[in-house]
């Protein structure tokens, strides 16, 4: 069999039927059967999306992973296998890391593997709850390292990121209520006003990176939402607001959480209106082990890769709850320019494909 050319078809069948998150039903189905053609062990697990599947036995026990929903983006290439799906797009290339998995699968099925390798395909990363339900399954009882990629067009074909410590941040989200009274507009002495508040409030936060952390370490705060009132001459009861915060460090992140909460409560109470806050907390900041970084350059080298620092992105990742529990390296693969991941215009170049399968299968 031509493992280069099978790939890169299932790569196209993946792309043309994205699923979102939770609804991986026909994806992993495709999986299922691709793995049941070709002998490769099926584990029974508890998942209603997504599978494990493994070669080998005894230990260690590698695992591999990769993510397999798609967003909910209108796709806009010109790609003779688009998106047949309205509203549903790979505009992240989970499509590209599912078919990089399975043709490391394919490879190592024919190899002699003295231990066991295990091949995550897991469901509802882009809801940051995919991780959690394959720790929760046992999926990755006994793991010793666990491995993941990444595609980016920020880099060419044939090159990889690698980098030791965090590479993707923590992700967390706030949602706050402001409660005050409401009144005409024409009589603001007779109600509390929400809206100045919160507007306080916002102004405020800022503050909290600009002022409050170091200003050579990378936090971010955005308030990307915010909704009071409904007409012109009402101060409302109520401003409803959220945002996200990201972090590398693990100190920043809890001081912000609480920088946050300190002041929704004091600036509300100034102004005589109470704050409501929900804390609604995402994956940590990944942490990929030195040793094994290295490890992976060389493995790298060895293949002529091109190898560059891997960057720092403020994005989240769940993949980091696996570096929570065992040791773990994330790695970035080059997949040529295009529009950023996440935008309906996203695509890879399908010659990385099979230089990505081959390198994961020999580290």
């Amino acid at each position: 069999m031509n493992i280069e050319k099978y790939i890169e078809e299932e790569f196209k069948n993946l792309h043309r039927k994205p699923e979102l998150s939770h609804e991986e039903y026909e994806t992993t189905r495709r999986i299922r059967e691709i793995l049941q053609e070709h002998d490769i062990k099926i584990l029974d697990l508890p998942l209603k999306t997504g599978l494990v599947a493994e070669i080998g036995e005894g230990n260690p026990i590698i695992a591999l992973r990769c993510d397999i929903d798609a967003l909910p983006i209108n796709e806009e290439t010109n790609l003779p296998y688009k998106s047949e799906s309205a509203g549903k797009m790979h505009a992240c290339g989970h499509d590209f890391h599912t078919a990089t998995i399975l043709g490391t699968a394919l490879l190592l099925n024919e190899s002699v593997i003295d231990g066991t390798i295990r091949f995550i395909f897991q469901p509802a990363e882009e809801s940051a709850e995919g991780a959690q339900i394959i720790l929760d399954s046992g999926a990755l009882k006994d793991v010793s390292l666990i491995c993941g990629l990444h595609v980016t067009p920020n880099l060419k074909v044939d090159t990889l990121g690698l980098k030791e410590g965090a590479v993707t941040a923590s992700v967390d989200r706030f949602k706050i209520t402001f409660i005050g009274k409401g009144t005409h507009a024409a009589h603001p002495d007779c109600g509390i006003d929400p809206i100045v508040t919160a507007a306080n409030f916002i102004t405020a936060a800022q503050t909290i990176v600009s002022r409050n952390v170091n200003p050579a370490s990378s936090n971010l705060l955005s308030i990307t939402h915010i909704t009071g009132g409904n007409t012109w001459n009402v101060i409302p009861d109520s401003v409803f607001l959220e945002g996200t915060v990201r972090s590398f460090s693990k100190s920043d992140r809890q001081f912000i959480k609480e920088r946050i909460y300190t002041l929704a409560e004091n600036i509300a109470n100034a102004y005589g209106a109470t704050a409501n806050v929900e804390w609604i907390q995402g994956p940590p900041a990944t942490d990929n082990n030195a040793d094994w970084i290295k490890f992976a350059a060389k493995k790298a080298m060895d293949m002529q890769f091109n190898i560059v620092n891997q960057y720092e992105s403020l994005a989240g990742e769940d993949f980091a709850f696996y570096q929570e529990c065992m040791t773990g390296i994330f790695i970035l693969v080059g997949t040529g320019e295009s529009a950023s991941n996440h935008n309906p215009k996203f695509q890879v170049d399908i010659k990385a494909l099979y230089p990505a399968a081959k390198y994961f299968a020999q580290l």
